[in-house]
């Protein structure tokens, strides 16, 4: 990773919905439902459902955060590639730049949820993170965008799509003599038990052959950032965005009924209606943030979606120091002040505050991590 100044025309919204991504994923998840718990001690129990993950079958709002960070990435490739190109860069360059993102992306991965650091093989998981879902993706979208027209990189994520729905509901799971859509049996988990076999993480996630659906996923965000980029009114690019996630949206429930949403398997039904919702809030974000120049309040998202693989990290390698720091900050947490709720709020919010004066320090030093 190197030190970079941000670009003067980049769009404020892809960053901010980026940093609203990662809010979720570095601690605005616990911050919010102590907040919430100030007020209803149980939160209310369909509101408990869009914080948890769904266990198999369905989707909830805390399973979109994982699919949203694939998406933006690809929303972000169309303008990273144009300025590459425009700055004369050969096209062996942008491979040996795809490359090495592509590897430091998924050992990245293995460091933050492989167990890499224990240095030890019987506990080490080779494919088990967002970031190597994010390297497999972009791998094949930055391929896709070199060598494919815009309608022909649609036509690639649908094929990606329709593939593996065929793979995972028309050829029988080896050892079952069916096809099977379980947790514990589906070819999909047959892939990564035969390949993998020891390095797996053992959970029910799937990753070699959901691979197609997460190139899918990121290629369908490469989608809305040809439209952001287009030469269209921005009330039109509006437009087409909030089209292309109903439609998403449509395709995806439709697809349901034969190949139903499972995130763990990340089937294609999951992966349009997670994209369909990703359109609707990139729609949202950019025309407030940038069609009506409504900033001041993205502010926040900002400066976490700049550096959000520096934080990502390390929330993931030592994010224990940050709690640790909090508790010596709130006396401990939940036992001061002596109501309960309170302190659980107080101990969430400067674990979360004391991320985001570091990111902040960063952004003002201009001081922006890129692989």
């Amino acid at each position: 990773m190197t030190g970079e100044r941000a670009s003067s025309d980049r769009l404020m919204s892809i960053d901010a919905l980026r940093g609203f991504d990662m809010f979720w994923i570095i601690g605005g998840n616990a911050l919010v439902m102590s907040f919430i718990k100030l007020f209803s001690d149980p939160p209310p129990a369909w509101l408990q459902y869009q914080f948890d993950h769904v266990e198999w079958i369905g989707f909830s709002a805390w399973d979109l955060i994982m699919p949203l960070f694939l998406f933006i990435t690809g929303v972000s490739m169309p303008f990273s590639f144009d300025r590459r190109e425009q700055e004369g860069q050969s096209r062996g360059s942008l491979y040996a730049k795809v490359i090495r993102r592509t590897i430091i992306l998924f050992i990245f991965g293995i460091m933050a949820q492989g167990n890499l650091f224990r240095w030890d093989l019987s506990v080490l998981h080779l494919y088990s993170n967002t970031l190597q879902s994010i390297a497999v993706g972009y791998f094949v979208a930055a391929i896709a965008l070199i060598h494919l027209s815009v309608r022909a990189q649609f036509m690639l994520a649908s094929a990606l799509m329709i593939v593996y729905w065929v793979l995972l509901m028309f050829v029988p799971t080896p050892g079952h003599g069916a096809v099977m859509l379980e947790p514990t049996a589906n070819l999909a988990l047959w892939f990564d038990e035969t390949i993998l076999r020891s390095f797996r993480d053992g959970t029910t996630y799937t990753w070699i052959l959901s691979g197609l659906t997460f190139a899918a996923s990121v290629i369908l965000g490469v989608m809305g950032g040809h439209i952001l980029k287009s030469g269209r009114t921005q009330n039109e690019k509006v437009l087409y965005l909030i089209g292309a996630g109903v439609a998403s949206l449509a395709v995806g429930w439709l697809w349901s009924f034969h190949f139903p949403i499972i995130k763990h398997i990340w089937t294609s039904s999951m992966t349009l209606w997670a994209a369909g919702w990703s359109y609707l809030l990139l729609a949202a974000f950019y025309w407030i943030i940038d069609v009506k120049g409504m900033r001041k309040w993205a502010f926040v998202f900002v400066v976490i979606g700049m550096n959000a693989i520096a934080v990502y990290m390390a929330t993931h390698v030592f994010g224990k120091s940050f709690y640790v720091a909090a508790d010596v900050l709130t006396g401990g947490g939940g036992q001061i002040p002596d109501r309960e709720a309170v302190g659980e709020f107080l101990r969430n919010f400067c674990h979360f505050a004391i991320i985001w004066l570091i990111l902040l320090y960063m952004y003002r030093k201009k001081t922006f991590l890129r692989v």
